[in-house]
């Protein structure tokens, strides 16, 4: 447990950090998950932590998306669902598996939807017309995985989210984020869970990071409404290739 008060305000002072960069571009662990480690939690019990204190992003963010939301719920809540089971199932991965199994294919997937946010209209003008035919399948399996590696690991799973709905829906970009806030946030709740039922969770650092995210989210979500949509996109982009070379160097340099 932490009980230092100069420590705990950073923290809270990380989780405004994390919700802002979380609701605008899916990066909210870049910042909190170091940071936990800094406060000297192992990396698993920084990660389990972490995952707990996300859910003040999620909800902040669809505080302050309200207007982007509406409208959205016919198709947020099938997703959801799938990224629900997904989450659940991430948790487990990460309980039931050596800690460092998963971060060596990490840099990649997170490398890989990056390079997919930018080119996201290219692809969706080829994909032109699948929205309006419901959740395909293949939309459907790859929010699932999404939500697995949000539930096992959540560094930037908001950049493979957002990728997924960039190339599929034709709409606004603070709209797609919004849902994009919500959609992941359902890959963490089960997980959490998972992870608050086995006792990893450190709560006094996890309710300072939560405490800070839920205004910071906030935040983001308002400024999402008035940025332009291409730049906000590239740098999502730009932001997340330099967190796959980061963590790439970390899993290859080990």
């Amino acid at each position: 447990m932490i009980t230092d008060p100069a420590v705990l305000l950073l923290l809270v002072l990380a989780g405004v950090g994390a919700g802002l960069t979380g609701a605008t571009a899916g990066l909210a662990s870049l910042v909190s998950y170091p940071a936990l480690l800094a406060a000297g939690l192992p990396p698993v019990t920084a990660n389990v932590t972490n995952t707990v204190a996300m859910l003040g992003t999620t909800a902040g963010a669809a505080a302050g998306a309200r207007p982007e939301l509406a409208g959205q719920r016919a198709r947020l809540v099938p997703l959801c669902v799938i990224t629900t089971v997904g989450g659940a199932c991430g948790g487990l991965v990460l309980l039931l598996t050596p800690s460092g199994a998963f971060t060596v294919i990490v840099p990649w997937l997170i490398g890989g939807a990056s390079l997919v946010l930018m080119a996201g209209p290219r692809l969706r003008r080829l994909a032109e017309g699948a929205e309006h035919h419901g959740l395909s399948p293949a939309t459907g399996v790859t929010a699932f995985l999404i939500g697995i590696y949000g539930g096992y690991f959540g560094a930037a799973a908001g950049v493979l989210m957002l990728a997924l709905l960039v190339s599929v829906w034709t709409q606004p970009l603070a709209r797609t984020n919004a849902a994009k806030n919500v959609v992941t946030g359902s890959a963490n709740l089960l997980a959490a869970i998972v992870f608050a039922v086995t006792g990893k969770v450190v709560w006094t650092a996890a309710l300072a990071v939560c405490l800070g995210s839920l205004g910071g989210s906030w935040l983001g979500s308002t400024l999402v409404r008035h940025l332009p949509a291409t730049p906000l996109r590239i740098g999502i982009g730009v932001a997340g290739l330099g967190l796959a070379i980061v963590l790439g160097w970390q899993a290859f340099a080990a």
